[in-house]
């Protein structure tokens, strides 16, 4: 179950609170995800081999999925294998994107299917799936820049799709959050 997984993963029922109140009218805040660099979980500084193994993923499988060299780029991804069975069998592959999206952008996202609402670390996060990939699952968590996302998908090669892709991708993220700028 993955409201068991990463020292409080919570899925919730959609409930948002605000609290207090202010004077005056509220401005929205606009952004420009032109102008974001994003933290490159790929290279320099990246994400280190350590923080790699300890989150049960082997550093020399890696695999870069969209990393433009230099400037601004609203996604940054690669891929692992896992290390070892920890999470069950080795029949999986977990992505690590970096966005300058949020996580509002993605509950408004068309092809995106919000399952619920989670906490990574503390960190406030959604877990979705995308409409046309119905065995992988997201886990994302909010960022300074956007947000990331720990994707967890099957890999083809294997005939066995046992596990829960959404429980996985949940333990995964929560070992990589402490290696991820806030």
């Amino acid at each position: 179950m993955v409201s068991a997984v990463v020292g409080g993963v919570l899925v919730l029922s959609g409930v948002v609170g605000c609290g207090g109140s202010t004077e005056g009218a509220a401005k929205p805040t606009t952004r420009n995800i032109d102008e974001i660099i994003v933290y490159n979980v790929c290279r320099d500084p990246g994400i280190s081999d350590e923080a790699l193994r300890a989150a049960g993923l082997d550093p020399a499988t890696k695999s870069v999925f969209t990393d433009p060299p230099t400037g601004v780029s609203s996604f940054r991804a690669c891929r692992w294998h896992p290390l070892d069975d920890r999470f069950g069998p080795m029949n999986y592959v977990v992505y690590v994107y970096s966005t300058s999206h949020t996580l509002q952008e993605l509950r408004a996202k068309e092809s995106a299917t919000v399952l619920g609402e989670t906490t990574v670390n503390g960190r406030p996060g959604l877990i979705s799936k995308e409409r046309g990939n119905p065995d992988g699952c997201y886990v994302d968590f909010n960022a300074e820049q956007g947000m990331f996302q720990v994707s967890v998908g099957w890999l083809s090669e294997y005939k066995s799709r046992a596990g829960d892709t959404c429980e996985i991708a949940a333990r995964h993220a929560g070992l990589l959050e402490p290696s991820l700028p806030k």
